[in-house]
């Protein structure tokens, strides 16, 4: 094994690839009042959101500590690429930078680190893994695999539809939105992400109005999807993935189609029923 794949919990892998050695998952951790719970493989996702809808506190995450990140490096191989979500969202990014020169002090430059800051969350970090690990199985030198993952990022693009956006209003991640609309209208938002900030990209009435609404996005401004995954994050509500899913293969085609369930970082910001979307 030349090289190794680090990534925060934002990040859904699929099933296959949560054992595998090439990937380590650095975990954040979550809150809701005095209730704290690691974002690992015991997270229960159905129990979380009972006790966010039980509770009067907003849920929170707190970014992995620059050590947790050093340990992760600390694996043999000659390369490492670390994945992590928007430092425009997290402190996940600089404290996967600051693991960085805590390894290289400790233990010298005995291989190379990259930090992709995904600029996105759930499925986009999932699309920049997943590149970083074609590339390297492809054998690509490591200084290739950073200009071409850094290219990947840049072309890569995140929507998403909530029915609950006032986690991410109460914790800060609005910053780049102007205005969004009263939610007792019933007017969902279509958002998405430049350079890692959350932005308004369109709204609709109801729920399925705004998912049609974010595929029509999609459509018109996916290019080469041949050449890409389709990546869908939901969470607790498969159908509602579906759908989607099933919205956009019938008018684009990928080089594969993920769906996969909110790891605990996800749940906390997109909230029960809400669906994120990258290409």
């Amino acid at each position: 094994m030349s090289y190794k794949i680090v990534v925060d919990s934002c990040c859904e892998l699929p099933e296959e690839l949560k054992k595998d050695p090439r990937l380590e998952i650095v975990p954040l951790e979550l809150y809701i009042g005095d209730y704290q719970v690691w974002d690992d493989e015991n997270f229960d996702q159905l129990d979380f959101i009972k006790r966010v809808a039980e509770s009067s506190q907003c849920a929170k995450t707190a970014c992995p500590s620059p050590e947790k990140y050093m340990e992760a490096y600390n694996a043999p191989v000659d390369d490492v690429f670390v994945v992590t979500l928007s430092s425009k969202l997290s402190g996940s990014y600089n404290s996967a930078v600051l693991g960085k020169n805590l390894y290289y002090e400790t233990y010298g430059q005995n291989k190379n680190i990259h930090i992709c800051d995904s600029e996105s969350a759930c499925c986009g970090e999932t699309q920049i893994a997943l590149k970083a690990m074609e590339l390297e199985e492809a054998g690509m030198p490591f200084e290739k695999i950073v200009e071409q993952l850094e290219a990947f990022r840049d072309a890569m693009n995140t929507y998403f539809v909530l029915d609950d956006l006032e986690t991410l209003r109460k914790n800060g991640r609005l910053t780049g939105v102007k205005a969004i609309v009263a939610s007792t209208l019933n007017i969902k938002p279509v958002m998405g992400a430049e350079k890692g900030v959350i932005v308004q990209r369109g709204q609709a009435v109801g729920m399925k109005k705004a998912l049609a609404k974010m595929v029509d996005t999609v459509v018109k401004e996916a290019v080469e999807t041949e050449q890409k995954n389709l990546i869908i994050t939901h969470v607790n509500c498969p159908e509602r993935a579906e759908k989607v899913k099933q919205m956009l293969v019938e008018k684009m085609n990928f080089k594969g189609v993920y769906i996969h369930n909110a790891a605990g970082v996800g749940t906390v910001y997109a909230n029960d029923g809400g669906i994120v979307v990258t290409v």
